[in-house]
């Protein structure tokens, strides 16, 4: 009982508009038929009985919809199956009540000669047709609405897993490559590695916790890249240099991302002190992340498999790709501004 009345208070408003669709017909028909308006053709016991046909109507599609449909997308043979069952059922329900009716006061001859029973059938199956679209239409959208809101979760659920595959490809990557750094060090300047391993140590700590996110304040982003710089000129000095322009109190960015063009800029240019790699962090509506290109002599074949690992990232996350342009002189990469934390 109790989860009945919480149905039928879920459905109000559908209920609502059906009863005051019933009401406006039965005031349409007793004006048709009598051809005068008085007191009586307001009253709303017509609506009410038709009302309780209507549910009737309404039991039998669902009972038929709970037994015959099979897929959570339906097609047109089920539709017309169910729909076209479901209305000689509820003729013949609504005709045998009929019949039982007129057997109890006994005017079986009167209510169901032949004009007559052609004329209730007609107007059952005219009611039937009408009421059983209403009712139809109204499933249908509820149970589209559920199925979409099944799919966007399931995707959503599909695209965090993504991300964090993803991530967990970053973060070894990002690892790896710094430690190979350190190992280069140990070898030139142990009192360099030694202080190159604390910042990294310092630094990996971010590193940790962004993996948790999918999404982090641009500023953060900012401190962060700044001081893993720092760690880029333990071993190339001034061969290579950043240049940060503008600010951003708002807004979001996928973790790691500038880290990894930078770390990208150090892969595929060749820096010296007299020929640096300027790698220019512009803030606008954007991120631009740009660099001169200094090509190396012996390039190693690189996968490209990082770049490509970012810019997956933000085909989930934001409503824009990243762009990358590239010439001869200059290679850059646009990065989209999230700009809510709704995918955290």
């Amino acid at each position: 009982m109790k989860n009945f009345i919480h149905k039928i208070y879920n459905n109000r408003y559908f209920l609502l508009f059906i009863l005051s669709f019933a009401y406006v017909q039965s005031i349409y028909s007793r004006i048709t038929v009598r051809r005068e308006v008085n007191a009586y053709t307001f009253t709303p016991e017509g609506a009410f009985l038709s009302l309780i046909e209507i549910v009737i109507l309404f039991f039998v599609i669902n009972f038929f919809l709970r037994r015959w449909q099979v897929s959570s997308v339906f097609t047109k043979k089920e539709m017309v199956k169910i729909f076209g069952i479901s209305l000689f059922v509820y003729m013949g329900i609504m005709q045998l009540l009929a019949l039982a009716i007129a057997i109890v006061f006994n005017n079986v001859a009167r209510n169901f000669n032949q004009e007559t029973f052609t004329l209730s059938t007609f107007t059952y199956l005219l009611d039937g047709f009408i009421y059983g679209s209403f009712f139809l239409v109204y499933y249908y959208y509820h149970k589209n609405k559920k199925h979409q809101e099944q799919l966007f979760v399931y995707n959503q659920t599909l695209a965090d897993n993504r991300i964090n595959q993803l991530k967990t490809q970053l973060n070894p990557h990002f690892l790896f490559n710094n430690l190979n750094v350190l190992d280069q060090l140990i070898e030139e300047d142990k009192d360099r590695a030694s202080n190159f391993l604390n910042e990294f140590a310092e630094i990996y700590r971010y590193v940790l916790q962004a993996t948790d996110k999918k999404v982090v304040l641009i500023s953060e982003e900012l401190d962060f890249v700044k001081q893993y710089f720092k760690l880029v000129q333990h071993k190339y000095g001034n061969a290579y240099q950043l240049k940060v322009v503008g600010k951003s109190d708002k807004g979001y960015i996928v973790p790691l991302t500038l880290q990894l063009l930078i770390e990208n800029a150090l892969q595929h240019n060749l820096g010296t002190v007299q020929r640096p790699v300027c790698i220019k962090i512009e803030i606008t509506a954007d991120i631009h992340v740009s660099n001169n290109r200094v090509a190396k002599r012996n390039v190693k074949p690189i996968s490209g498999r990082a770049l490509k690992n970012l810019e997956e990232q933000y085909k989930l996350l934001a409503n824009e790709p990243i762009k990358i342009k590239k010439t001869e002189e200059l290679f850059l990469v646009v990065i989209p501004i999230i700009s809510t934390k709704k995918h955290d």
